[in-house]
């Protein structure tokens, strides 16, 4: 058979490292996810109601710009419509963002590890990572942002900011992030990824709104999947300023959000004290997994997320196993540790039976 000419790659789509999704529970199984910091409980009555009106309108293509949910995102977060910009999940939307501001060859400068989605989207845009390593030692886990601002050169064009950090779980100081923002260059786009927001509690995290006012060139970056409870519907919204937002307004995907989404995410903003309560919930049984992890000897990074980070190094695949073995089933970051997600209480104690057996 002759051979066949092939239509040619991207070097760079080529080149780009594999998403790896968190695992799945098998059909029939009876095991816990906490492999995708996914809420574990089920929607609200209110939202399931939403979301089955919103279904008898399916046949219709969905309001493009997602009018009524960017008003009420603009009502409720005290900024106007035309700075907040909506997309199918904050994934999509910090593509949309490194595709309005970067030109191919332009530096981005981010954590590392952090995201896994960072890479790939900074490839896709055209940009080259640079990547930052975390602190180690007594800061384990954390952002190191001094290094990030020295890192940033005449060709960087954003930064991004995880806080807290996906997969190690610390959050940013506000004086450290001031004194960030106060080194890098006002036409340097820093995007604060705040989609563990719901869950900080720590005083000394900054106020994204106020950093956000206070400096044009940061952009906010949250979720619906999270504290919300609607990752399988996908909602997520940049604040940026008006000029901004309508360049990724411009590059969005057209109806991007769906009719079943925007409905739901309505429906959500308006039982947010009830979510939110449910986020209370969740961030007591962190504190009581951190405990007992640290009763059983575990010296952890001081997550703020809803989930907890193990290094592990080589032994990070076989403890993984193990817990899938026990009916948890976590996420692994082959050679580098593994990140277990707050799940339901039962899951939590499932999970500290499994832990104290590695020690």
């Amino acid at each position: 058979m002759a051979h066949e000419p092939r239509v040619p790659l991207r070097p760079a789509v080529a080149a780009l490292p594999a998403y790896v999704p968190g695992g799945r529970v098998a059909p029939g199984a009876a095991a816990f996810k906490l492999s995708s910091n996914e809420n574990p409980y089920p929607p609200l009555p209110s939202v399931v109601a939403a979301i089955a009106d919103a279904a008898a309108d399916v046949n219709r293509y969905p309001d493009m710009y997602a009018t009524e949910l960017v008003e009420a995102l603009a009502d409720r977060l005290g900024v106007t419509a035309a700075e907040v910009v909506v997309g199918n999940g904050s994934v999509a939307v910090l593509a949309h963002v490194l595709q309005t501001v970067v030109e191919p060859g332009d530096e981005v400068v981010y954590p590392w590890r952090s995201f896994e989605a960072y890479p790939i989207a900074v490839a896709v845009a055209g940009g080259t990572s640079v990547q930052v390593p975390l602190l180690t030692g007594e800061g384990r886990g954390r952002l190191d942002l001094r290094a990030m601002a020295a890192a940033v050169t005449e060709r960087t064009r954003v930064v991004l900011v995880c806080t807290p950090n996906n997969p190690t779980g610390p959050v940013v100081h506000r004086d450290e992030l001031d004194a960030f923002l106060a080194a890098v260059p006002s036409d340097v786009l820093v995007v604060l990824d705040e989609a563990y927001l719901e869950f900080v509690r720590d005083p000394q995290a900054p106020d994204g709104l106020a950093v956000y006012a206070k400096h044009p060139n940061v952009v906010l970056l949250r979720t619906f999947s999270k504290a919300y409870g609607l990752a399988g519907l996908r909602v997520g919204h940049a604040v940026a300023r008006p000029r901004l937002a309508a360049g990724i307004r411009a590059v969005s995907t057209p109806f991007g959000v769906s009719h079943v989404a925007q409905g739901a995410a309505l429906a959500s903003l308006r039982a947010s004290d009830e979510l939110l309560g449910r986020v209370e919930h969740l961030v007591e049984d962190r504190t009581r997994l951190v405990e007992g992890l640290r009763d059983q000897g575990w010296e952890l990074p001081e997550t703020q997320a809803n989930f907890v980070w193990f290094d592990l190094g080589d032994r990070t695949v076989q403890r993984a196993e193990e817990a899938r073995a026990a009916g948890a089933i976590v996420r692994p970051f082959a050679g580098e540790g593994l990140r277990v997600s707050v799940g339901e209480p039962e899951a939590t104690d499932l999970f500290l039976r499994v832990s104290a057996t590695w020690r």
